[in-house]
């Protein structure tokens, strides 16, 4: 952990307040059913919240204040960049809401573009709170080239959001040549930079003392803890870009048409699409119940 995270985690625990810690997450599924179920939580969100939850559980065990996580939802701040309109991902956030409920997670909150007092409230759409953001949290674009272009951090995390971008485009009737897709994804990675980078702003501003989670993998003495929540062979892989597959003694995180090219099998919860399974059936009736909860 970074002497700045240490620091802030020491203020907490000197104070004999909950650590408190913020994680942009859960924005929406990704467009691509080539990686998904479809656009709402599955087992594989399920999962990932029981995760964090454990996660403060195990820091209330040796920190009698406890702690509390909240998840930043950025899907309204990426929605345009990333091809998911607002309704879906309001869809989206407000069955993760109800999962945190279900579940009984305690330890879990949310907070999305909507609840920050600094942004246009009330009637305002999302394009103004997104136009507002930028205005007031945001680089141009320019500095944002320059800017990851100098490091070998920064040329790993374009590549990174490229990559992700030409998957979620693609489809098999597309007439556009691999060129054209690979130019077009580069023009919204850099869009989700920095759109990535004003809403990690906003939330410094708005939670000044919180310590800062990522999903993604971090340098060395970054300001942020990368974290995994479910095992997966890929660093980058999250469960809104991915599938839950019981693989008998563990369950991880694979695209979609990964686990099926390995022969898994979907499993359906109360009806709807919900993970798959390539272990027997005498298994599945306890990570049924874990879907269910």
């Amino acid at each position: 952990m970074s002497d700045p995270l240490m620091a802030r985690l020491r203020d907490f625990v000197q104070a004999g307040e909950a650590v408190h810690m913020v994680l942009p997450a859960f924005p929406a599924k990704s467009p691509s059913r080539r990686k998904v179920l479809g656009t709402l939580p599955d087992l594989a969100e399920a999962l990932s919240l029981d995760a964090l939850e454990r996660l403060c559980a195990r820091i209330a065990a040796i920190h009698p204040a406890g702690a509390r996580l909240t998840i930043c939802s950025d899907g309204h701040v990426f929605g345009p960049t990333i091809g998911v309109s607002d309704p879906v991902i309001d869809q989206y956030q407000d069955a993760i809401g109800a999962m945190i409920a279900r579940r009984r997670l305690d330890h879990l909150d949310t907070f999305c573009l909507c609840d920050c007092t600094s942004l246009p409230a009330g009637s305002a759409g999302h394009d103004d709170r997104r136009a507002a953001l930028l205005a007031q949290h945001g680089q141009s674009l320019d500095d944002i080239r320059s800017g990851l272009l100098r490091t070998d951090d920064g040329v790993r995390q374009l590549r990174g959001i490229i990559r992700f971008m030409v998957e979620d485009d693609w489809r098999a009737d597309d007439m556009r040549t691999a060129t054209q897709i690979q130019r077009e994804a580069k023009a919204r990675a850099y869009q989700v930079v920095q759109r990535s980078l004003a809403w990690g702003s906003l939330l410094k501003a708005v939670f000044p003392r919180s310590l800062r989670l990522s999903i993604h993998p971090q340098a060395r003495g970054s300001e942020k803890l990368g974290i995994h929540m479910l095992p997966t062979a890929d660093a980058w892989l999250t469960p809104w870009h991915a599938v839950a597959v019981d693989l008998g003694d563990r369950t991880v995180l694979m695209k979609r048409h990964q686990a099926e090219n390995q022969g898994a099998r979907l499993i359906h919860v109360e009806g709807r699409p919900s993970h798959y399974s390539v272990w027997p059936d005498r298994r599945r009736r306890s990570l049924h119940d874990r879907a269910a909860a």
